[in-house]
């Protein structure tokens, strides 16, 4: 309804609805438009399952046939868009919103929610929630209310509007009422309107460090900064995770990407890596002192489940392991010895990167105690 509005009010040609080629978007979107007639011509486009083809030029690109990555130059849709026409481009809670003020009017719009920002905002709340849910909430709620009609356990952190949004504490979540504004009062940005608690019963740093090799591999590939730059930073925020990095290899990583490239991903993933190991900096100690956690990697932060296929991580049998300290020597990026001279390593699946050095672990260990598991399996 309010695509249809806004096409009206601008007496557009055309309205082009983007959606993931997964299959479910796209027929529940096909059979809502067949029960309704649109002012203009409406078609839908499906978009490859990728975390970049949502950015802007990405979907005007691939609506004009072109490769579904971001223009390698900022180009504005309202300037040059689909066909080269000048396009409105925006999300669907945007154009919900407008349906939504449309029908109630400025008053009874006005009249939910806080003055400065009326109305309602889209949460989807994931992550450790025993009830997972989307949640339409009047801007100003409180949002410990929604993240406990959820069943979240929020352990030490939340993660804000999605993986390129930014971490908060649990004793920030607490104070903190629904709004741009109130987010941001805690350092955070709202966002897409996600909300993932890590909960208490996953390694934070692990699931940490798995999205952002994941984003790493979802750059489009074609800026120096982001090519070169996002795997760096993956592979410091994964060696932080496994208590051999430090946090300023991190930063430095994190600096050399952050402003610069064709599209936000860069900032985004920097921003999300950052403000993590600030909120875990408790874990961040533990893993750095060979101690870890304690906990496996659970997968609370979800990932698409290709990237999910195949992932190993070490694995040792206590009952052979003699403490000869081989595996530390060959692979010391991946492990080290504790106190009684026994390998010590976070149950985190190894990025592809380290998978060599895991392998070489294994093959010198005398006492076959050393293995390379699914990383699914215990």
């Amino acid at each position: 309804d309010g695509a249809a509005l806004a096409a009206a009010a601008l007496d557009a040609e055309e309205i082009v609805i983007g959606v993931a080629d997964d299959g479910i978007g796209q027929d529940s979107l096909a059979a809502a438009l067949a029960e309704r007639r649109m002012p203009v011509p409406t078609r839908i486009v499906t978009v490859p399952h990728r975390f970049i083809s949502g950015e802007g030029g990405a979907l005007v690109r691939g609506i004009n046939g072109e490769a579904h990555i971001p223009p390698g130059r900022k180009v504005r849709s309202s300037d040059n868009g689909v066909a080269g026409l000048p396009t409105l481009l925006s999300n669907a809670e945007t154009y919900s919103q407008l349906a939504i003020a449309a029908r109630l009017g400025p008053w009874e719009y006005n009249a939910v929610g806080i003055p400065e920002e009326p109305g309602t905002v889209m949460l989807t709340v994931g992550g450790s929630s025993t009830a997972p849910a989307v949640v339409e909430a009047p801007t100003g709620t409180p949002l410990m209310e929604v993240l406990e009609m959820c069943g979240a356990d929020i352990g030490p952190g939340l993660l804000v509007g999605g993986y390129h949004g930014k971490w908060i504490s649990a004793e920030a979540a607490k104070t903190v009422t629904i709004s741009r504004k109130g987010f941001a009062k805690v350092g955070g940005t709202l966002g897409a309107g996600m909300l993932i608690p890590i909960g208490s019963q996953t390694c934070p740093l692990g699931e940490v460090a798995q999205v952002v090799q994941y984003l790493a591999g979802e750059s489009a590939g074609q800026c120096g900064p982001c090519r070169l730059g996002l795997p760096d930073l993956a592979r410091a925020v994964t060696l932080v995770a496994l208590g051999g990095s430090a946090l300023e290899n991190v930063r430095q990583a994190a600096g050399v990407v952050k402003g610069r490239g064709a599209c936000s991903h860069p900032d985004g993933t920097s921003r999300f890596a950052l403000s993590a190991l600030e909120v875990f900096a408790r874990d961040v100690e533990l893993h750095a002192n060979g101690e870890g956690c304690g906990k496996q990697v659970r997968g609370i932060l979800p990932l698409p489940y290709h990237q999910q296929q195949g992932a190993r991580k070490l694995a040792l049998d206590w009952s052979r392991c003699d403490g000869h300290g081989l595996c530390s020597a060959v692979a010391p990026e991946i492990i080290r010895l504790d106190a009684n001279g026994f390998p010590a390593f976070p149950q985190t699946p190894l990025p592809p990167w380290l998978e060599n050095g895991a392998r070489k672990a294994v093959n010198v260990c005398p006492a076959l105690a050393l293995r390379l598991t699914e990383a699914g399996k215990k």
